[in-house]
C-alpha cells in the first residue's frame, strides 16, 4: 500500500522557538567589535538586520521558514513567502531579491516541492523582487521560506522601538490566525473562518507599508509568531508604556468561538508565559480576548507607531485597500506595567 504524504501537521508561525529560549541564547553569542555602518542587528529583537553601504543606500537583510500549516502546497508556499518577505516591509524597504529555503523529503512527489516554490515565487514577483537561487536539502518534513534582501534610505529605517509618547498604535491585519489555523487542524474550523485566515495570510504587507510611507512612522514591526502583545512589548523595549484597547482590534470572529472552546497554540501558552509579566489586563477582557492578544501571527499585519494627529488619515487610507486598518492603542508615560489592556468603550 502506498504510503499516505501527511503534508501538515501544523506549522507556520507557531513553529517557532519561544522568544525566552531565544534571548538567553543570543545573549551568549559573541558580539565582536561594533560596526557603526551596521544601523540595526539583533540587539533589539528588531525585524530584520539593516548596513548602511551609501550615505543614501541602507541594505535590509532577513530570512523565515516554517512547516505547513494548511494542506495545499500551492498555498503553504504563498504563506510562507508572504511572510519572509513582511520583514522588508517592517523596516520601511523595498523587496528587491529573494532565495528559497527548502527542507523537503526526496521520496515523496516532486510536483508537491514544485508547487510549494511556484507559489512562493508568485509572491516575490507580486511584491516586485526577483528570485534569484536558494538551498535545499532532503529533510524528513517540509519546511520552505524565503532569504530576502531590501534596500531603503538610512534615514527612512523603521525600527520597531522608536515609539513616542502620544503616538497612537495602527494593526493593518486582524489576528486570530494561530487559533483558526488550530481549530482547522482539528475539523473544528468554519471553511468561512479559514478562508479568511488564508487570505490574511497571503496578503503582502507591501500595500500596508506603501501607505505608511506617506507618513512619519516612529516605529513598525510585523505581528507574527511571538503575537500581538509579545512584539508590542519588544517595540515598548522597557522605555515607554502603552494603552491597548481591545475593543478596538480588528480579529477574525470565530477566533473568540474557538479560543472559548480551548481551541489553542502551545506557542501561544509560550507566549503569555514570556510577557504576561509585562501586562495587566483589565477585569472586563475575556479569557477569549486574551488568548487572542497571546496568538502567533502567520504572516501577521504590521503593527505602527506614529503621531495622533496622523493616525485616522493613515487608517483611512489603509481601509481603501480592502485591509482591515484600526487604531488600537497608544503609546504613554512609562508606569508599572509596560502594557495596559483596556476598553476603549466601557
Amino acid at each position: 500500500m502506498e504510503e499516505k504524504i501527511v503534508f501538515c501537521k501544523g506549522g507556520g508561525c507557531t513553529a517557532k522557538l519561544g522568544p525566552g529560549v531565544l534571548s538567553r541564547v543570543l545573549s551568549m553569542l559573541p558580539k565582536g567589535n561594533p560596526d557603526p555602518k551596521l544601523l540595526i542587528g539583533f540587539d533589539s529583537a528588531d525585524d530584520a538586520a539593516v548596513y548602511q553601504v551609501a550615505d543614501d543606500v541602507a541594505v535590509i537583510q532577513t530570512l523565515d521558514f516554517f512547516p505547513p500549516m494548511v494542506d495545499d502546497p500551492y498555498t503553504f508556499g504563498q504563506i510562507a513567502a508572504t511572510n519572509s518577505l513582511s520583514d522588508i516591509y517592517a523596516m520601511g524597504g523595498e523587496v528587491k531579491t529573494a532565495m528559497n529555503i527548502v527542507c523537503f523529503p526526496q521520496s515523496w512527489d516532486l510536483n508537491i516541492l514544485g508547487a510549494i516554490m511556484q507559489g512562493g515565487a508568485e509572491k516575490v514577483i507580486e511584491a516586485g523582487g526577483v528570485l534569484v537561487g536558494g538551498h535545499s536539502i532532503n529533510d524528513v518534513d517540509v519546511k520552505y521560506g524565503l532569504s530576502v534582501m531590501g534596500l531603503a534610505h538610512p534615514s527612512k529605517i523603521y525600527a520597531n522601538n522608536g515609539g513616542h509618547v502620544g503616538d497612537k498604535l495602527v494593526l493593518t491585519k486582524k489576528l486570530g490566525i494561530g487559533i483558526v489555523c488550530t481549530a482547522h487542524r482539528v475539523g473544528e474550523a468554519s471553511k468561512e473562518a479559514m478562508d479568511e485566515a488564508i487570505k490574511s495570510m497571503t496578503t503582502l504587507n507591501k500595500y500596508a507599508a506603501e501607505a505608511c510611507a506617506k507618513y512619519d512612522v516612529h516605529a513598525c514591526t510585523d505581528v507574527t509568531g511571538f503575537s500581538f502583545l509579545g512584539h508590542l512589548h519588544e517595540m515598548v523595549d522597557g522605555k515607554l508604556s502603552c494603552k491597548v484597547y481591545a475593543d478596538q482590534i480588528p480579529i477574525i470572529p470565530e477566533a473568540v468561538d474557538y479560543a472559548d472552546e480551548f481551541l489553542l497554540t502551545a506557542a501561544g501558552q509560550r507566549n503569555r508565559n514570556n510577557t504576561i509579566q509585562h501586562v495587566k489586563f483589565d477585569e472586563d477582557i475575556s479569557f477569549a480576548m486574551q488568548e487572542i492578544l497571546f496568538d502567533p501571527q502567520t504572516s501577521g499585519g504590521l503593527l505602527v507607531a506614529l503621531p495622533a494627529d496622523q493616525a485616522e488619515q493613515l487608517v483611512a487610507d489603509i481601509k481603501a485597500l480592502g485591509l482591515p486598518g484600526a487604531i488600537v492603542g497608544e503609546m504613554i508615560e512609562p508606569a508599572d506595567k509596560e502594557i495596559y489592556v483596556t476598553n476603549l468603550n466601557k
